[in-house]
């Protein structure tokens, strides 16, 4: 088995080269990467619409038309559904990403193309093992299996026979050979869009297997792990898969499961490696085992932009390239593609920790916050500040979301929390107690608004029943997958929807 370490990491070494000279020379790759961009959609109908063929720099592209939603790309969307060509990118594309990344009751089907299945999501996914084999040189995630708890794929019933899902069954249905003997279980199984049956088939296919590593959202992968160790009678994953090594995780942060996965598998030796990947692309990699933010991929055919949140929301917000970002600033992510999304706002928001190389945190959604109060609570500051509260209490949280209290005549205003514990606290006024001063540590716009419980009161939290946040996606027919639950709302459909089921 160590032959066959040494002949991957020969070929993994190359690409961890070029890999350096990304992080030694970002802003030429990503100039390359925006004039390939251009070169090869200048003659679709979107390239002749913009004049992409007199295009000689990145400010002629950014003054071409201002950045975009999915809404303005949808039309365009249903047309290539539909079979026509050359449209937002050059030839046909048949693959589409049903992204659910929140329970939003509409879907969008980002456009695949070849390119981006092949130079973005699959050069992701290699990636991910080169530079943990490089970390790792002793590692033997080769010489075993990897499970990937992914999402389901449909056909549609467009004209022509385009293929619609979650991104990772779009990945599973076009995996090269070398990925498919890799991967633990029946690609039938991975692709079933019954959440229920898939984990129990699964786990029968996987639990005598060699499992070596697995990949997924980590709410989806306990709740998987979980149903494992109760069939096999254990609370060690390590008594069914005794070599196992990796988890790859991404879709959400990992602070707030990181105990219980040490917990379930009790080992020194079991690494965690965050990705960032999406239905738009695969954006980022974690290269430092010791830190918690990613290296970002700048070779992988996406051209980005990013918009200073302080500036989100006006008109024609002006756009930073890579070079012109600035540290522990809070950004908007734009992104160009080779799946045909031009100058498409994503949704996400990150900041950078690290310059040459480029490294990023996500800190949470364009729309996923609290500003109800001016108070300008993002994703960031609560995964942090509940990461603090549990250890205080030595508790453990599966799930949670909180919105605003409005107030009344009455009434202060103040934020409402659901959290599904994992293991509760013995005080949970303490826990409101902590997770309430480390949020004004954190937020200086959030400690002015509690000053004295003058403009916003005491947070206002429930603890709710096992099982809570799982009906609630059941109901909405949200389970595993690419879906989540929204951390944080500036209103209050998600939360009264879970309190009225909580009340029945």
């Amino acid at each position: 088995m160590a032959i066959i370490n040494s002949i991957i990491s020969w070929f993994n070494e190359n690409r961890i080269a070029k890999i350096d000279l990304m992080r030694k020379y970002p802003g030429e790759i990503q100039k390359e990467v925006f004039t390939n961009l251009i070169e090869k959609a200048k003659d679709t109908e979107w390239g002749n619409k913009y004049d992409y063929k007199s295009i000689h720099s990145i400010s002629d592209f950014q003054e071409r038309f201002p950045v975009n939603d999915y809404e303005f790309f949808k039309p365009y969307i249903e047309r290539i559904k539909k079979g026509e060509k050359d449209i937002l990118w050059y030839g046909e594309t048949k693959w589409f990403a049903k992204s659910s990344g929140t329970t939003n009751d509409k879907s969008k089907f980002i456009p695949v193309s070849t390119e981006s299945i092949d130079q973005t999501h699959m050069r992701g996914g290699k990636d991910v093992l080169a530079i943990y084999t490089h970390n790792f040189p002793e590692t033997n995630v080769y010489t075993g299996k990897s499970l990937i708890l992914g999402g389901s794929h449909q056909i549609n019933n467009f004209e022509n026979q385009s293929y619609y899902g979650d991104i990772s069954a779009v990945l599973i249905e076009n995996f090269p050979l070398w990925a498919k003997f890799l991967r633990a279980g029946n690609q039938e199984t991975a692709l079933l869009s019954e959440w229920d049956v898939k984990i129990k088939k699964m786990a029968e296919e996987t639990v005598n297997q060699n499992l070596v590593s697995f990949a997924g959202v980590p709410s989806w992968t306990l709740v998987f792990i979980k149903y494992v160790l109760k069939l096999k009678n254990t609370n060690n994953l390590l008594d069914i898969w005794p070599n196992l090594e990796l988890f790859s995780h991404g879709g959400v942060s990992f602070e707030p499961y990181r105990e219980q996965f040490k917990q379930l598998i009790p080992s020194s030796n079991m690494n965690y490696l965050e990705t960032y990947n999406a239905s738009e692309g695969f954006f980022g990699i974690q290269a430092n085992p010791n830190t918690n933010d990613m290296l970002l991929m700048l070779d992988y055919g996406i051209f980005y932009e990013f918009i200073p949140m302080t500036k989100f929301g006006t008109d024609n917000p002006k756009t930073l390239t890579i070079e012109e970002v600035e540290l522990d600033v809070n950004y908007a992510i734009v992104i160009s593609t080779n799946g045909g999304l031009w100058r498409y706002l994503i949704g996400d928001t990150v900041k950078f920790t690290s310059k040459y190389p480029f490294k990023i945190q996500v800190t949470g959604r364009t729309k996923h916050f609290i500003n109800a109060f001016g108070e300008e609570l993002i994703v960031d500051n609560a995964e942090k500040a509940i990461n603090i509260a549990c250890k205080r209490t030595n508790s453990s949280i599966k799930e949670y979301t909180a919105a605003p209290i409005y107030p009344t005549k009455t009434t202060k205003g103040g934020h409402e929390w659901i959290f599904e514990f994992e293991k509760p606290p013995s005080d949970i006024n303490y826990f409101i107690d902590v997770l309430d001063t480390v949020l004004k540590s954190l937020n200086s716009d959030y400690e002015a608004k509690r000053y004295q419980n003058m403009s916003i009161d005491t947070p206002k939290i429930h603890i709710a029943p096992e099982g809570l946040f799982y009906q609630w996606l059941k109901n909405k027919g949200k389970l595993g997958g690419q879906n989540k639950v929204p951390r944080l709302s500036n209103n209050r459909k998600y939360i009264d929807e879970l309190l009225l089921l909580m009340n029945k």
